[in-house]
């Protein structure tokens, strides 16, 4: 049987990821499969790079917690459909989260509100929420 947690040690782990990662994180917005884990390089073509708010992240509540701020990008980097996404430490290189992306309502992990980048052109991130297993 695996362990179970109550709500507040499920927050806590979850405020502890936003501590970990820092205020000035940054994502990358990527075409193509996300690599298998974050120790594995890069995979797809960067189409855009957002440094997140200082604090972009809500505190956590009943075990989840979501986006906090507006994320968004006057102008994408590059023209092409977006796949995953990957969070970093201020430097831009080291990777603590990915997951997938889609339109708002088709079920990513991050939600945008178009998949289809072109360059220059200006999105918005709808939805981004991690949640704590073990309840």
């Amino acid at each position: 049987m695996a362990l179970q947690y109550s709500t507040s040690v499920r927050n806590a782990k979850l405020d502890a990821v936003e501590t970990a990662i820092g205020t000035d994180a940054v994502m990358k917005i990527r075409t193509g499969a996300q690599p298998a884990d974050c120790g594995t390089a890069d995979s797809g073509t960067v189409l855009a790079t957002l440094t997140l708010p200082t604090d972009w992240m809500a505190a956590a509540s009943g075990g989840t917690k979501a986006k906090s701020g507006t994320w968004q990008d006057t102008s994408a980097d590059n023209t092409g459909t977006a796949a995953h996404f990957r969070i970093y430490a201020s430097d831009g290189t080291t990777c603590h989260i990915q997951g997938s992306v889609t339109a708002t309502g088709g079920g990513g992990q991050l939600t945008v509100d178009n998949t289809s980048f072109a360059a220059a052109q200006s999105f918005t991130v709808t939805s981004f929420t991690l949640t704590a297993g073990n309840a």
